[in-house]
Order: structure tokens, then C-alpha cells, then sequence
């Protein structure tokens, strides 16, 4: 994917966790941005087509992008733990990674959007993310928090897994902008490239086009 990607394994609650770090070739001195995969019990990994684009997007901004297998998937020991354990993993994850006072960013699709709003609501005071990107979130399954108004959440407007008619009714009482990509289906089938520009948008208003 990246030229400097980098396999790794961390210490995680339940076990080693088996990470994939890809970092710019001209330094990571923007900050760290932590990926989720979607549902282990379903065939996300950390190789899922979605996150890796969201990691290559990041690395071309600047960011270290980490992605990581949760408990029991690929190489990181341990358990499926019905999404809590999960989030202990994200925690990890994180604490291995950034460093002292380091800019965060947390990004998720699917499973992997509640795992990345969890961590985030359970972060210290002063050690917040200073964004999430959240794609396809899995809202009708697990119970998702409220999130910072700056949340990044991206959903396609055929998703057959997540209708999006769920996703408003979890942004709407929280006046959540939700970012529709026409036609798209909770894979993105085909739009990846789409994915990554609104991403890129988001970051570089006046660049998107």
C-alpha cells in the first residue's frame, strides 16, 4: 500500500494486537490517526478495503495512519467480546502509538465506527481526538454515542446493511450533518476514490472539488 508500511505487534488487553503502521515519506509531523475495521465476526480486518483508503488518505495529509486487528482476527490473540473488549483494543492501540500531546484523529467504517466513537467518549480530558471520521457507522446494531459536531460521517445513500434513515434518526437529535454519497451501498463498491476526496475535502475545504 505504502511504501513505509509497517507490521507490528503492540500489547493489547487480551493479548498481543496485530498492527499495520503506514507513514508519509516525508515525516508524520501532523499527527496519529487510529482506523477500525468492521465486524470481526463478518470478515472485517485491518486489510478491508475502506480503511485502508481511509489510511491511504491520511498519510497523504501528513498523519501516521494505524490500522489494527481487534482480538481473535489475523494475528492479535484473544476473543470476539461482543464489541466491548473491542473498544479496549482501540484504547490500546492508541496509548502504544501517540505520542506525548500528539494530534489525533479516530476513523472507523462500519463495526469500526462505534469501536472509534467509544474510544473516543472514553478518552482523558486533554487527551481528546481532535477529529473522527466515522463511514457507514454501525447505528442500528450498537449503541452509538453522541460525538462532537466536527464528526466527519459519510454514508451511502443505498447502504443495505445501515439504512440511512437509521443514521438520521442517531445524528438528527444531536443536529449532525450527514455527508449522503449517491447510489453507494455500505461497501462503496467502486467509489473509494469518491471516499477519499470528501475526506480530503474535509480537511482541505478550498482544494475539493
Amino acid at each position: 500500500m505504502n511504501p513505509r508500511t509497517e507490521r507490528r505487534a503492540v500489547a493489547g488487553p487480551a493479548g498481543s494486537l496485530e498492527c499495520a503502521i503506514d507513514a508519509p515519506a516525508h515525516g508524520s509531523g501532523r499527527g496519529l490517526a487510529v482506523l477500525c475495521h468492521p465486524h470481526p465476526l463478518h470478515g472485517g480486518t485491518l486489510d478491508n478495503k475502506i480503511v485502508q483508503t481511509l489510511a491511504r488518505t491520511f498519510v497523504a495529509l501528513g498523519y501516521t495512519a494505524v490500522r489494527f486487528n481487534f482480538r481473535g482476527i489475523g494475528a492479535s490473540a484473544g476473543h470476539w467480546d461482543h464489541g466491548l473488549g473491542e473498544v479496549d483494543d482501540a484504547l490500546a492501540v492508541i496509548h502504544a502509538h501517540r505520542g506525548l500531546g500528539q494530534p489525533l484523529v479516530l476513523g472507523g467504517f462500519s463495526f469500526g465506527g462505534y469501536v472509534a466513537s467509544q474510544a473516543a467518549a472514553r478518552l482523558p480530558a486533554g487527551e481528546q481526538a481532535e477529529r473522527l471520521v466515522l463511514v457507514g457507522p454501525a447505528v442500528q446494531t450498537f449503541p452509538m454515542v453522541p460525538v462532537p459536531a466536527d464528526t466527519l460521517v459519510i454514508h451511502g445513500e443505498a447502504d443495505e446493511v445501515v439504512p440511512l434513515g437509521a443514521v438520521f434518526d442517531w445524528a438528527r437529535p444531536q443536529s449532525l450533518p450527514v455527508t449522503v454519497v449517491p447510489g453507494a451501498g455500505h461497501f462503496f463498491h467502486g467509489q473509494l476514490t469518491l471516499l477519499k476526496h470528501i475526506v480530503t475535502g474535509a480537511w482541505h475545504p478550498r482544494t475539493f472539488s
